[in-house]
């Protein structure tokens, strides 16, 4: 009563009072994709305010009818809700019910802290006097929208507004608007996600004050009540958060510390991250009782640009991103970088092989199902995936220069040299393996792949521009056509048979690491490409989860949709021009005599790999 009292005497009076605080919002950075879809916000906690001449008249009155009916009378606070309060609190024996106005709550929100002190009640009702003083209704309702908690980590009206319905707070419905204004409550108890039937009855008694206040009719309450209500469990941008962070921190090496709202405008494609997202999630459904639990995508067109990344199954659980920061072994995924080595040094996909016993030093490599396939062509190994070829092949043509090879269509990572190295023993990134098998799909030219397009203030201001950046070709023909025809067998008939799509031009390349602890698929079409990855973080095996399974099956349902979104083409033949020769090496072919290469049995359906560094 002390507290009503002496603010009643100082409106009365309206004495002078001490001037308002400065009122502080930390600049946000906004990242949007290629179309300007908001991907996420990093930075400041509270967004600008809300511009209400946007927003469905209802949706305001939703916020004013539950929370303060009597904002647009009282000068900063409700003597007859306070009133109210304390005679409820007396009865009870308790505080039961809150008397804040909403400005009182952005007073509290811009100046203040939650504790319940008299003290603190007596300073929040100084400062909303003088709010009502120094701004208008429409001024303070639209500072309290843009800084209220919604709960699930949306602070204001638009951030809920996506966090929920993934819209616009200018497209929220009426059931919408209500189920909004009802989690102010508690954000917590009425969390329409973790509590949805509380939020349905709270729902309810807003649009009944709605009506109560003449902001709507009975109808329309009624109506808004049998409308489905479709609230999303989690954020509809959550996967890209991955992407989001990866940028952020080159943005900050670019704009440390911006002095008003950014955006960011990146490559992103926000459907085909969805896809992939989608993607993912069914897939490691289908196949969780094989113990896989992660996974990572990384697609990028053929300038480099990241269409879609999804560094884990859950950004919510943790936010380490395996797309970009993971480093696992390659396996069979890394054969091209040998057998393409041998290409430039004058091997062709028709020339003999032999899968036969093979001892290098004190290693011998095996193959998946044990045996050996004999006499066979260069490309018919790549399809099936034969190790002892791939590890001979490496041996002949000289480990390091497929280690030059490799670095230079772009990993970055160290490659060992060892002998295993042929069948992946290198720890790589997916982000890695995506640039490097670009040069594959766009005609030999090595790609950078990025993922910020320009930088501008909110107002339109250009801060940066990204400056094209000549291609370097990084392998010719007839290497290049002879890589792509081996690695079309790989999908046409070999161990990627479960990535085929009808009516597209693919190729690419399976594997599967030692005890089945990653399985990769790298492919593309003319001018996009994307590797997957499966494992676990742990390192831990799964159940024998192999590229040519899993990964492929996820590879082929990001890409059905993907490919819808690009245009067309045949992978590139490239141009006839040849680079500058590497060193000759001689490469040991099978003796002619010994036959006719034998025709394996497709290995579609089975794993392709041996679980030895493949």
């Amino acid at each position: 009563m002390i507290v009503l009292a002496a603010a009643t005497s100082l409106t009365m009076a309206a004495p002078e009072l001490p001037p308002l605080p400065p009122i502080r919002r930390d600049p946000q950075v906004i990242y949007v994709d290629r179309s300007g879809a908001v991907l996420g916000v990093r930075g400041g906690r509270y967004a600008p305010p809300v511009d209400l001449a946007k927003l469905p008249a209802y949706v305001p009155a939703a916020f004013i009818s539950i929370e303060d009916r009597r904002f647009y009378t009282h000068t900063g606070f409700d003597p007859v809700g306070i009133g109210r309060a304390i005679v409820a609190g007396v009865s009870e024996g308790r505080a039961t019910q809150g008397a804040s106005t909403i400005t009182q709550q952005l007073a509290r929100n811009l100046f203040l802290n939650a504790d319940r002190t008299v003290e603190r009640k007596a300073k929040e009702l100084v400062w909303s006097i003088q709010l009502e003083r120094t701004y208008s209704k429409k001024e303070i309702l639209s500072l309290y929208l843009s800084r209220v908690y919604f709960g699930s980590g949306a602070y204001g009206l638009e951030a809920a507004s996506r966090r929920y319905f993934n819209k616009p707070a200018s497209r929220l419905s009426l059931r919408e608007a209500a189920t909004l204004a009802g989690v102010l409550k508690s954000p917590t108890n009425y969390n329409p996600v973790e509590q949805p039937k509380a939020a349905a009855e709270r729902a309810a008694l807003v649009l009944d004050a709605m009506v109560d206040t003449g902001a709507i009719t009975p109808a329309d309450r009624n109506k808004a009540m049998a409308a489905p209500l479709k609230v999303w469990n989690s954020s509809p941008t959550a996967p890209a958060q991955y992407f989001v962070d990866w940028l952020d921190a080159q943005r900050r090496q670019i704009l440390p510390q911006p002095k008003q709202d950014t955006v960011v405008e990146t490559t992103l494609d926000l459907p085909m991250e969805t896809a992939a997202a989608d993607a993912t999630r069914a897939v490691l459904a289908r196949y969780k009782a094989q113990s896989v639990s992660q996974a990572a995508l990384v697609a990028v067109d053929g300038q480099g640009r990241v269409r879609a990344m999804i560094g884990g199954v859950d950004y919510t659980a943790g936010p380490y991103n395996r797309a970009v920061t993971a480093r696992r072994q390659a396996g069979s995924a890394w054969k091209p970088f040998v057998y393409l080595t041998a290409l430039e040094a004058g091997a062709t996909p028709d020339m003999l092989v032999v899968d036969e016993p093979l001892t290098i030093g004190t290693w011998s490599p095996q193959n998946y199902a044990g045996g050996y396939l004999g006499q066979m062509t260069l490309e018919q190994a790549v399809a099936q995936s034969v190790n002892t070829v791939a590890a001979r092949t490496a041996d002949e043509v000289g480990r390091g220069n497929v280690a030059a090879t490799a670095r230079r269509l772009g990993i970055a990572s160290p490659v060992n040299t060892d002998p295993a190295m042929a069948l992946g023993t290198t720890l790589v990134s997916p982000l890695e393996m995506t640039q490097a098998y670009a040069a594959f799909s766009n005609g030999g030219a090595r790609v950078a792949a990025y993922g910020i397009e320009r930088i501008r203030t909110n107002g339109g201001q250009l801060i940066y521009q990204r400056k094209a950046q000549p291609q370097a070709r990084v392998i010719a023909n007839p290497a290049l056509s002879d890589m792509n025809r081996m690695l079309r067998s790989v999908v046409a008939s070999g161990t990627g048979g479960r990535a085929k799509i009808a009516g597209y031009d693919l190729a690419g390349k399976t594997g599967t690491t030692s005890d089945y602890k990653d399985a990769w698929f790298a492919g593309y079409s003319g001018g996009f490409t994307t590797v997957v990855w499966m494992g676990r973080d742990d390192a831990a095996p799964m159940q024998r989860i192999t590229g040519g399974g899993a990964p492929a099956e996820l590879w082929r349902g990001f890409m059905s949709v993907a490919l819808k979104r690009v245009p067309a083409q045949a992978i590139s033949a490239g141009p006839a021009a040849p680079l500058v020769a590497p060193p000759p090496v001689e490469i040991l072919a099978a003796p002619a005599e010994q036959g006719a290469a034998p025709q394996p049995e497709p290995a579609v359906e089975t794993p392709e790999d041996p679980p030895i560094g493949n």
